[in-house]
């Protein structure tokens, strides 16, 4: 028998507005390696996954489910190692890397049939939580399903240096469109430009108002916009409502302009609806979970991309279980570039 002492980051408090530690307990146990039962891994946490979607969870109200219960693991996407396998009839095996959804604690117990293989050789591992894993399915099909991109249209994508928009940037310029990025800094601007091949930069804090921002947009585009993937909201999209063109496909992955203190009592907006009506436009929510069961149809044209280099990516990695609700917090603040994730130092 041999104990491990296991670090578990508890979600103990709802958000009013940003998350801090305070909503979070950071618990201390042990596993008993012994007891893993058939069907069951032991794996050890080596990359943590920090998304948006884990701000909607905690609000108080149903979103696409019951909101995260309290005194509970903080839910999420990891990347880790199989200690122990108890499952003879799987591939499987002690020393493989796996992902999984155990969550934000250093180890855990899971059934193996929840676990996806990765191959190291292949692609580096961290690649399972950004530009090959849930943000690649939640860009991948966004786009090509619900935008139907065709060639010579325009996108503009914001968040578009994020782990969602930096890949939706490359697939629709991999589509023949031409793309307008919209980010928030000048050094995510030149990482779209100059690395990603992004037609027309913007950053939106240089522009307080939609009024202003819409300027910017229409001398970037002034052919208009065929298909918007919106990530953040606010007043960002009620410039774009303005500028659409006729068919327009406005495709809504994520607000995270309005996560932290308006997800409950959000602002008011968007406020130009009535340009829908004039363009006979389409506005299509997407969830990366209602496309699960096709990640092998993703992986199977997204992996080669990633691997000649085609599909260029970042990665913003910070080390320490201990900084995970740290990690979260700066997502709302613009301070990752890319997939963001917690790295293991044990």
């Amino acid at each position: 028998m041999a104990l491990l002492k296991n670090h578990q980051w508890i979600y103990t408090k709802r958000p009013q507005s940003i998350v801090t530690n305070e909503h979070y307990t950071l618990k201390e146990s042990t596993i008993d390696t012994s007891t893993i039962k058939e069907g069951e891994a032991l794996l050890q946490s080596k990359y943590w996954s920090v998304d948006p979607y884990m701000r909607i969870q905690q609000s108080q109200h149903n979103t696409w489910e019951a909101p995260h219960p309290l005194y509970t693991v903080q839910g999420g996407a990891v990347v880790g190692q199989v200690l122990v396998c108890n499952d003879p009839k799987s591939n499987i095996k002690t020393g493989d890397w796996v992902l999984s959804y155990t969550g934000w604690q250093e180890y855990a117990v899971t059934k193996t049939s929840e676990l996806r293989k990765l191959n190291p050789n292949e692609v580096p591992v961290t690649t399972a939580l950004g530009i090959l894993g849930m943000p690649a399915r939640i860009a991948y099909f966004g786009l090509i399903e619900a935008g139907i991109p065709k060639e010579g249209e325009t996108v503009a994508v914001s968040g578009a240096s994020g782990a969602v928009g930096q890949i939706v940037v490359q697939i629709a310029k991999i589509k023949g469109c031409k793309v307008i990025g919209i980010a928030g800094s000048d050094e995510k601007l030149a990482y779209l430009k100059n690395v990603l091949g992004v037609d027309q930069v913007i950053n939106y804090k240089k522009y307080p108002s939609h009024q202003k921002i819409k300027e910017s947009i229409k001398e970037a585009c002034p052919e208009g916009i065929d298909i918007y993937y919106d990530n953040v909201g606010g007043f960002i999209t009620d410039a774009i409502f303005e500028l659409i063109n006729h068919k327009a496909r406005i495709i809504v992955c994520g607000q995270i302009s309005q996560y932290s203190g308006g997800l409950d009592t959000p602002e008011m907006g968007p406020r130009f609806l009535h340009h829908i009506l004039y363009k006979r436009a389409t506005i299509q929510g997407v969830l990366a979970r209602d496309y699960n069961d096709r990640m092998d149809e993703m992986l199977s044209e997204m992996t080669p991309w990633t691997k000649n280099g085609s599909l260029k990516y970042q990665e913003t990695i910070i080390d320490g279980f201990e900084n995970l609700p740290i990690a979260l917090n700066m997502l709302f603040h613009g301070k990752n570039k890319g997939k963001l994730m917690v790295k293991s130092t044990i």
